[in-house]
Formats: structure tokens, C-alpha cells, sequence
């Protein structure tokens, strides 16, 4: 079962600020740490050992989940993507840009409303 946490836990903040950091500088992206995915083995896991868990990021109107390896090394860490197991968050939680507009239109066409629920990026 996939767990999402909406706060980083106080352990992994550190690793996951050098994870957002390193997110960001590779993408050239301003992402911001919406939620913690599988956070569980890194939080039990010993302060010196390397940890893997998912992120939740936001930029603007777009969210994803990357799944993150972070390595305590010389008092820094270092980073690196991991390849996500196939999980119930998918990787891209928000639909390609003009997806989402295309959608509205065809259902406002034939409806008097639409509502959407939007639950940290899936629609």
C-alpha cells in the first residue's frame, strides 16, 4: 500500500531538501515538497545509511512524484533518481498542458456544470 504524508517528516527534511535542491538545479525548475510517498523505510532506517522515497513536487498548476536515493556522504548528501515501482500516484500527476482545457470544453458542451476535484494533482 502506497503511503503519502502531507508534511516531511522531521528526520527526512534534510534529505529532502537536498533532494528538492538537487530536483530543481538538474530541471532548472522552482518545485516545492508538497508530500513524502513511501516514506516508511527511510524513517526506520539508520541517520548514516542511504534512504530512497518519493516526493510529491508543485510548480504552478503542475505536480509529479519522483522517487529520490539520498546518500549521507562527507556531511552533504548526495542525490540520485530512482526508477518509481509501478504504484497507485503515477509519475505525472497533472495532464499535459491543454488536456485539461480540451476536456472542460467537451464536457461543458453538453452540460450545464462541471466540478472537478483535484486531490494533490490527480483530476
Amino acid at each position: 500500500m502506497v503511503t503519502v504524508a502531507d508534511d516531511v517528516p522531521e528526520k527526512l527534511r534534510p534529505a529532502a531538501s537536498a533532494a528538492l535542491a538537487w530536483i530543481n538545479e538538474e530541471r532548472g525548475a522552482a518545485f516545492e515538497v508538497t508530500g513524502v510517498v513511501d516514506a516508511d523505510a527511510a524513517l526506520a532506517a539508520p541517520a548514516d545509511t542511504a534512504v530512497e522515497f518519493g516526493l510529491v513536487l508543485c510548480e504552478d498548476e503542475m505536480c509529479l512524484r519522483e522517487q529520490v536515493r539520498v546518500e549521507p556522504r562527507d556531511g552533504r548528501f548526495q542525490v540520485s533518481a530512482v526508477e518509481a515501482a509501478p504504484s497507485l500516484i503515477p509519475p505525472l500527476l497533472d495532464p499535459p498542458q491543454g488536456v485539461r482545457r480540451d476536456w472542460l470544453d467537451r464536457v461543458l458542451g453538453t452540460r450545464e456544470f462541471a466540478v472537478l476535484l483535484v486531490y494533490r494533482g490527480l483530476w
